[in-house]
């Protein structure tokens, strides 16, 4: 039996735990490591609470286009919890893509193959961007940005790497060159990430409301969560 979706606005933090494992649950056909890898990342990452409590304080994102979505676990899990009414992902892994089609069964949600810089961009609602950003050469980020600006219906949620927090940025940094070293990828050139006060402008210029929050939760890491929002600033 499919799973219900809970109402917005009633979400309540206690009920986060089902809907992750509701997710987690869907994944049960995928390799082992993504089964493993799903569930923590839902579990771990604060930018889940964040996002679905996000979701929960606006009313729901409405359609979403979830840029660089990987295995889809985050698109799904604001199906379950009501916080989306359907879900566009789009990212260049296709097995990844493969997976999180195959849970996504049943639910308003399509995951298909694009390059973030060359592709157009869904019309949505809301588009979506986690820890894709600074991953980006500079001038690749500021252009997905303004591609971004025009696309969105409603908002723009991103999920950002702030290069200005000191001991957090450092901490960032290292991190990555780490994740890039485990995976034996050290010939790519290293991140540059956007500055804030940069990334902000962009949205503005397009007529939106920017707002900051932190959204690294007790990890030793410079992520901020970025709103932007249709209207006069």
């Amino acid at each position: 039996m499919p799973e219900a979706p809970v109402p917005f606005p009633s979400l309540q933090p206690s009920a986060l735990p089902r809907l992750i494992q509701a997710v987690a649950t869907r994944y049960g056909g995928a390799s082992r490591y993504t089964r493993h890898y799903v569930r923590a990342k839902l579990l771990r990452d604060p930018a889940t609470k964040a996002i679905v409590t996000l979701a929960t304080e606006l009313g729901g994102f409405g359609t979403v286009g979830d840029l660089g979505c990987g295995r889809g676990q985050l698109s799904l899990l604001l199906l379950l919890a009501g916080g989306a009414e359907a879900v566009l992902g789009m990212d260049r892994n296709g097995p990844a893509l493969l997976e999180a089609q195959a849970a996504a069964r049943g639910l308003p949600a399509r995951f298909t193959a694009a390059d973030l810089a060359t592709e157009p961009l869904p019309d949505c609602d809301t588009l979506l961007l986690v820890d894709v950003l600074y991953q980006l050469p500079p001038e690749a980020q500021r252009a997905l940005l303004e591609r971004m600006a025009t696309a969105a219906r409603r908002r723009i949620v991103i999920r950002a790497f702030d290069p200005d927090l000191g001991w957090r940025s450092r901490c960032g940094f290292a991190m990555e060159w780490l994740n890039r070293a485990g995976r034996g990828d050290l010939r790519r050139a290293a991140i540059e990430p956007m500055k804030l006060p940069a990334l902000r402008a962009v949205l503005e210029r397009a007529g939106f409301r920017v707002s900051v929050t932190p959204c690294w939760g007790g990890m030793p890491l410079p992520n901020v969560l970025l709103l932007a929002e249709r209207g006069s600033a």
